[in-house]
């Protein structure tokens, strides 16, 4: 499958008042392919579906940024260091799901556990693989203004995650909704602004797997994930 660069993953942090600021993260990519679908793999899926939410943020003037360009390795720690850098006002994690038996289906939304936050960022930084470099500002007070907007973000997160699933059943219905989950994911860790991973459904199930590689659902589902980022904003 062609993965043209038409950019774009979820990711949202320090935003302006004049042009708010989101990074979408389109899981996997490069060498990293995925879960494997009856139609298609995850970073093909993830990769269309971060370009699609992209061209309709930027048409409601919300400036986005990917954390891959294409077809690209990067890994956890490389996606989240690329937020921060950014200042976005939030981070959107996209991915799809795939289960050992291929019967399951729906569609979750992810934030961290309260010792994500507490315990597991701060140690990243611990061994050089975290923290916001802050210009003229002296390391030790970066540091703790660090652990203060991660825990702070948390609420907004949650909030973010609510939002995603009230859209994402509003199109996919109530049978097909998992839930808002708390999980330590690597790819949220350290984040300094409001950041949540969205599975958007089961490629490997023998109906949704099919369903998820459809034009239309696709923009649909690109439609539903943008207004709940556009919500959370204002």
């Amino acid at each position: 499958m062609n993965l043209a660069p038409i950019a774009i993953v979820l990711l949202v942090c320090g935003t302006s008042l004049a042009s708010p600021r989101v990074v979408l993260d389109p899981g996997h990519g490069g060498s990293n392919a995925g879960a494997k679908g009856v139609a298609v793999q995850e970073k093909a899926l993830t990769w269309t579906l971060a370009n699609l939410v992209a061209t309709r943020l930027h048409a409601q003037q919300i400036s986005v940024e990917l954390t891959r360009g294409g077809d690209q390795t990067r890994t956890l720690r490389q996606r989240i260091a690329y937020a921060n850098g950014q200042h976005a006002e939030l981070f959107v994690s996209i991915h799809a799901n795939a289960s050992p038996t291929r019967t399951q289906r729906g569609f979750e939304t992810f934030v961290l556990t309260a010792r994500a936050v507490d315990v597991d960022s701060p140690a990243l930084r611990a061994v050089g693989e975290d923290g916001t470099a802050r210009a003229g500002v002296d390391p030790e007070i970066s540091m703790i203004v660090d652990d203060v907007e991660r825990r702070a973000a948390q609420w907004e997160a949650a909030d973010l995650a609510a939002r995603l699933q009230h859209h994402l059943r509003d199109l996919r219905g109530d049978v097909n909704d998992r839930g808002v989950r708390q999980e330590a994911h690597h790819v949220l860790l350290g984040a300094t602004m409001p950041a949540v991973l969205v599975e958007v459904g089961f490629v490997d199930h023998p109906v949704e797997g099919k369903e998820l590689v459809d034009p239309v659902l696709q923009g649909k589902l690109a439609d539903e994930i943008t207004a709940a980022i556009v919500d959370s904003l204002h």
